[in-house]
């Protein structure tokens, strides 16, 4: 059940607006997010010997999750451009599942958090690792794609229930 009742990005008249955020003390805000790509055993011993046609398919899925945070404001449309102080993007393989898990960390110090960064990195590292894979395995599944834990603001400490 959400904690919220009303969704702060419309007004009382049912209208989109961006949520005005002016008067919300600045503090340092993190964000924690994951997601995971399941494909082939076959596809996944490229990933993880760097064979694949491409080339070093984790480090430009990481490059592009920093990307996509960094440029998360022009993809949502009611997200505020913010500063990002860190962005971290981790991927661990999982050989039993033949998984890559993705894991973000956003940071930044003012008014408004960063969960809409780190949840964008998550999912654009994975797409990356879908789109230079694709032409070997098209089945590729991208799941798990939630918030993990987020601090800092008014709202305080969350962390997702296990």
């Amino acid at each position: 059940m959400a904690t919220n009742q009303t969704l702060t990005h419309f007004d009382a008249q049912g209208q989109a607006h961006m949520v005005d955020v002016g008067a919300k003390a600045e503090t340092r805000r993190v964000a924690v997010t994951a997601g995971t790509i399941t494909m082939q055993a076959e596809t996944f011993a490229m990933i993880r010997e760097g064979g694949a046609a491409k080339g070093d398919v984790l480090g430009i899925a990481r490059i592009a999750g920093i990307q996509a945070a960094k440029r998360t404001a022009d993809l949502i449309p009611l997200c505020h451009p913010i500063p990002l102080t860190r962005v971290a993007v981790e991927f661990a393989l999982d050989e039993a599942r033949h998984a890559v898990d993705c894991t973000v960390t956003a940071e930044t110090v003012g008014r408004t958090g960063v969960e809409m960064e780190a949840l964008t990195a998550v999912s654009v590292a994975l797409l990356t690792i879908y789109d230079m894979c694709k032409a070997v395995d098209r089945g590729m599944r991208i799941d798990g794609v939630r918030l993990l834990e987020k601090a800092g603001g008014k709202s305080g400490h969350w962390t997702a229930a296990a």
